[in-house]
């Protein structure tokens, strides 16, 4: 059998599916994967489509120090596998810059430019990179489709698209892009079909996760985002501060003696919740502990989400919903309890078994603004763009020249 396979590689794992290509225009799971703890306990885990497991391998941190030995370890899997014939690879790839506004396939030229932007994602963009040149040595042959987190975002208006900089700056590719497109993407694809009647209406969507941000919805476009030129701004995140005055760049920069890459470092590890608690990102170890800093992450997290809520509302001009998803979204009542609480103004109102339950609709139905829980599916998303593009039913990426 034909099939394709998405690979979506973190800072520390490599999440992979591979997809049957009998119909392009709906493609369907057969392996879902996962290799974790890359350099310090690598682990092989892999379900079929019906949910059983296939394998759960842990390697020495030798045998997978790093992220193209964690491609070749599942490559090598599959191969011995064998039950299906890999046509295609599609990748995401957090930043597309300036340059691609849609789904790309990709050569020479477009690995080179998209290497450029690795400073603007220095958690993400390399490690998107590495498979795909992992995958380059290994099938050459072998077509590789890039699917952008920055690509859904690119319909702004000027006025959401624009800091007030020099228009050289803007030239050269320094404006507001938002992140999570593939996931903002599949979400409002998704509502079309779980909640037609009001998937064309004023929508936020919370991905809430150890990166964070948010997304206002109008004809289930993106028409205004929390996050800008860099995956730094809007919400706090699990180890990254969101919104933060650049006079504390400064700050660092003049006053404590700190190198660019030292601030780098320090704004993209060191900050967000993990900064904030003393102890952790994970939103899971802060519930779980009666810190007062933990508490005071959790009480920051939750009350910037509610501000950034406002924001949009205000971009919108009103708001029909708003919809949770990512992994705190999807799975943590509490959290999603507190945040509703901070839309009251807006009329929303919980359904408070309906949210323990983790249903899909879980507004009251007094609330004047329905609220959705909605699982992502990045991975879908990006199989869907690489069929598409394979069948050439995509138009070819359109190089915006930094406009």
């Amino acid at each position: 059998m034909d099939a394709i396979l998405v690979i979506n590689a973190g800072s520390s794992s490599l999440k992979f599916q591979v997809f049957g290509a009998a119909d392009i225009g709906n493609p369907h799971h057969l392996i879902k994967g996962q290799v974790d703890g890359i350099g310090a306990r690598p682990r092989l885990r892999t379900v079929d489509e019906s949910n059983h497991q296939l394998i759960d391998k842990t390697f020495t941190a030798d045998e997978i120090p790093d992220l193209p030995r964690a491609t070749m370890a599942a490559g090598a899997w599959l191969r011995r596998v064998n039950t299906v014939n890999i046509i295609a690879a599609g990748h995401r790839v957090v930043h597309g810059g300036p340059d691609y506004d849609r789904p790309v396939m990709i050569d020479g030229e477009v690995l080179s430019r998209l290497e450029r932007y690795a400073p603007l994602a220095p958690l993400h963009q390399p490690n998107n990179l590495a498979p795909i040149r992992a995958l380059a040595q290994q099938r050459p042959e072998m077509p590789q489709i890039a699917c952008f987190d920055t690509a859904f975002h690119r319909g702004h208006a000027p006025v959401a698209d624009r800091y007030a900089i020099p228009e050289r700056l803007y030239e050269e590719g320094v404006r507001r892009y938002g992140f999570h497109g593939l996931s903002y993407e599949y979400v409002a694809t998704r509502l079309r079909e779980v909640a037609p009647q009001i998937a064309a209406q004023r929508i936020i969507v919370a991905h809430l996760g150890s990166g964070a941000s948010m997304c206002a919805l109008l004809q289930g476009r993106s028409v205004e985002s929390t996050m800008g030129f860099t995956a730094l701004d809007g919400l706090p995140m699990g180890t990254r501060p969101g919104q933060i005055d650049p006079g504390v760049v400064l700050y660092l920069i003049a006053q404590k003696g700190m190198s660019a890459a030292a601030v780098q470092d320090f704004l993209y590890r060191e900050c967000g919740l993990k900064g904030l608690s003393g102890i952790s990102n994970d939103v899971r170890e802060l519930m779980e502990t009666d810190s007062v800093a933990a508490t005071l992450a959790l009480d920051h997290f939750v009350y910037r989400v509610g501000l950034h809520a406002g924001m949009l509302a205000a971009a919108l001009g009103g708001l029909d919903a708003f919809v949770f998803t990512a992994g705190i979204g999807e799975n943590s009542a509490v959290l999603r309890a507190r945040i509703v609480e901070k839309l009251a103004w807006l009329g929303a109102a919980l359904d408070a078994g309906a949210n323990e339950a983790g249903s899909l609709l879980i507004s009251s139905a007094r609330s004047r603004v329905l609220i959705y829980v909605v699982p992502t599916d990045e991975e879908l998303m990006i199989a869907r763009h690489t069929f598409a593009l394979l069948a050439g039913a995509a138009a070819p990426a359109r190089r915006s020249a930094g406009r």
